[in-house]
């Protein structure tokens, strides 16, 4: 997996496998080795949620795009794995922040609706798979997201699945190769989904007291992803040791040096 293409193809291919492919989030370097690192890795994926917060800004397009694609670029650059990377709406220009993203080697990446009109949010699709095609990879792995459950507030569960189908339905109808709904769903939730787009088409965020992986795997999800969970568990072991030396202790003996 030498060239561009090459690792799009092959970062396909993990979604297409009926083995659930599981992406641990990164948000800078060490973060990106470490997990790569692990044995079992397969690709990695960023968390813009994670970026931003590094630098200071709140999530939600609010870090400037030179700053999230730098910290993109690092990534990609500290392992040899397939990245794909967290690019929220787009940033104003969808086809754009792609182009640039795939010149620092990203190989796919998540697209937010964000509640678009649907015959806007599938433009921006279109737009986004072309200009991959347009940079010669044909392959890029396009997650396009929906919010429709994010947002949900107090609407009917019945009309919001209605609705994430619709939607899904759509950007596979694009060309999309999957869709993420992102949202705390049941297993017949899932379940619909799945048979709504298809097996090894839908990608979702591991939540706690979400249905286990291997329920997932076998319902025919092709892809489950943690957001800004895995930056959560790094602090928390942080903030842990704070409250242990505060106590008089020190560093935990299974500590492990990774940097």
């Amino acid at each position: 997996m030498t060239t561009t293409p090459d690792r799009a193809s092959a970062l396909l291919d993990l979604h297409r496998d009926p083995a659930l492919l599981t992406v641990v989030n990164v948000w800078d370097a060490i973060s990106a080795r470490v997990v790569a690192d692990v044995p079992g890795t397969r690709a990695l994926a960023t968390a813009s949620h994670s970026i931003a917060s590094m630098y200071g800004y709140q999530d939600g397009e609010h870090i400037p795009v030179d700053l999230m694609l730098e910290a993109v670029g690092r990534i990609v650059a500290a392992t040899d794995l397939p990245v794909t990377a967290d690019l929220e709406g787009g940033y104003g220009d969808p086809a754009e922040t792609v182009r640039r993203a795939i010149g620092l080697g990203v190989v796919g990446c998540n697209l937010e609706d964000q509640l678009r009109p649907l015959d806007e949010a599938v433009a921006r699709v279109e737009a986004v798979l072309a200009a991959a095609e347009a940079e010669g990879v044909p392959d890029f792995v396009l997650n396009a997201r929906t919010d429709v459950f994010l947002r949900a507030g107090d609407r009917d569960p019945a009309e919001v699945l209605d609705d994430a189908v619709r939607r899904c339905r759509a950007f596979l109808d694009a060309g999309a190769p999957v869709v993420f709904v992102p949202g705390f769903l049941d297993v017949d939730q899932v379940r619909a989904l799945v048979d709504a787009t298809g097996p090894q088409r839908l990608t979702l965020i591991a939540l706690p007291g979400h249905p286990p992986l291997a329920t997932l795997e076998q319902l025919g999800v092709a892809r489950v992803s943690f957001g800004p969970i895995s930056q959560n568990v790094a602090l928390t072991a942080l903030q842990e040791l704070v409250e242990e030396v505060h106590r008089g202790g020190t560093a935990p003996a299974t500590t492990r040096r990774l940097n």
